[in-house]
């Protein structure tokens, strides 16, 4: 491939369920062209809905055929006539053919260290044998301590990342939580480790996008990519039948997941209520959240970004299976004083779920918590990968403003 002077990294978002992963390394990939200006990011991803985002100049992305993950926690072709046995070749072909292609300087590999089912393990080792510098980057909350544990010793996944990586990002604060607690790690592993803090969501300025038919003073209802979002939003639901209209009114936000029936049934019924509106899905949601006087969620961590970068009152409504990240990071956060939560059980209540609603305008703001969390994660990677090129690269790489 012609060479033009630019810094290369790859990214891998292995995308079975949500948006969260994508849109993270959409996040990164941002941040790392807005401070430099000689560097390309290639982003291969197996979101459906990958391109409905959009991207800034030099950054891209190659898509692989999509990838589901079930409630149960098996996988299955997004397109049913294929065998996903024929979509993982698939998928591990045109990975391979994109990294040899790129030829990228660094390569961040999202959540899954070897990739989904393992699609990545030929790719790091061409890449390793060229130089590339290989990181893994890791949620703040993997899962819970015994379901890592089996997840990870199964896979052998500890030697794997130890033998493969150069180094290891979480992204979170180290005092917030360890991801691979519950796991033996090695100090071979453990000096490799960096804490982030959590992404900044906010950008460079304030959101401007403004939905039409979108009310005023809002209380934001999101679920994410909302594809286990409908108990949450039947909840809220049942909540403001039980109680009537709020003193602000409700804006839900379903995600691009949420199953058709699941959909027609919840605008069904809230046809006959009033102080409530109706959102399929909204690729700058952000705003949404910005603008909202209060947000009632799941706790992904995106919308957990999301909540601290904009500085939301917010109420937590965590899944808890088949993964418990949800439900520990929420936990984790209630107990720090930086938002409330309810547990599943408890918000099917519908008398306590909106006792809960008609507080939230009114609780603290993330900010204000005792101990308010960091958002410096995007400057602590800009700063690490500038100090590598300095060092190790191929190839030099320019900030932005800086002289020539």
């Amino acid at each position: 491939m012609t060479r033009r002077g630019h810094a290369r990294v790859l990214m891998y978002s292995h995308d079975t369920f949500g948006l969260g992963h994508l849109r993270r390394c959409r996040s990164i990939a941002h941040a790392l062209v807005e401070r430099f200006s000689g560097i390309m990011v290639l982003i291969i991803s197996g979101s459906p809905i990958a391109g409905a985002f959009d991207f800034r100049a030099r950054v891209d992305f190659v898509k692989v055929p999509s990838v589901i993950k079930l409630h149960n926690g098996d996988y299955t072709s997004l397109d049913q006539h294929i065998d996903l046995a024929d979509t993982l070749e698939m998928r591990r072909a045109v990975i391979h053919h994109t990294a040899a292609a790129f030829d990228p300087d660094i390569m961040i590999v999202d959540k899954e260290p070897m990739g989904l089912r393992g699609e990545l393990e030929s790719t790091l080792e061409l890449l390793g044998e060229r130089g590339t510098m290989l990181i893994a980057g890791l949620r703040e909350v993997m899962d819970g301590p015994e379901e890592l544990r089996e997840e990870w010793e199964r896979a052998d996944m500890v030697r794997k990342v130890t033998e493969t990586y150069d180094h290891v990002w979480v992204y979170g604060p180290r005092d917030f939580w360890n991801p691979l607690t519950g796991l033996d790690v090695p100090e071979a592993l453990t000096q490799r480790i960096s804490y982030t803090g959590y992404l900044d969501r906010t950008g460079k300025s304030a959101p401007t996008h403004h939905p039409q038919n979108v009310p005023k003073n809002y209380i934001l209802v999101t679920a994410g990519g909302g594809g286990d979002g409908a108990p949450l939003m039947n909840d809220v639901l049942s909540a403001l039948e039980a109680h009537g209209p709020f003193d602000h009114p409700l804006l839900l936000l379903l995600g691009p997941f949420m199953k058709a029936v699941d959909k027609e049934a919840l605008y069904s019924r809230a046809e006959s209520l009033d102080g409530v509106t109706i959102i399929d899905f909204d690729n700058r949601a952000e705003t949404l959240v910005a603008n909202a006087k209060g947000i009632v969620s799941m706790c992904g961590y995106n919308t957990f970004c999301e909540i601290l970068s904009y500085d939301r009152p917010a109420l937590i409504v965590p899944r808890t299976k088949p993964r418990r990240e949800q439900e520990i990071r929420a936990r984790r956060a209630a107990d720090l004083g930086i938002v409330d939560m309810l547990l599943p059980e408890e918000s099917s209540d519908p008398q306590r779920l909106a006792e809960a609603l008609r507080r939230l305008p009114q609780r603290n703001r993330p900010s204000q918590a005792e101990h308010p969390l960091e958002l410096d994660g995007l400057d602590a990677i800009c700063d690490f990968v500038e100090q590598h090129f300095d060092r190790h690269s191929r190839r030099s790489l320019t900030v932005v403003g800086a002289s020539s």
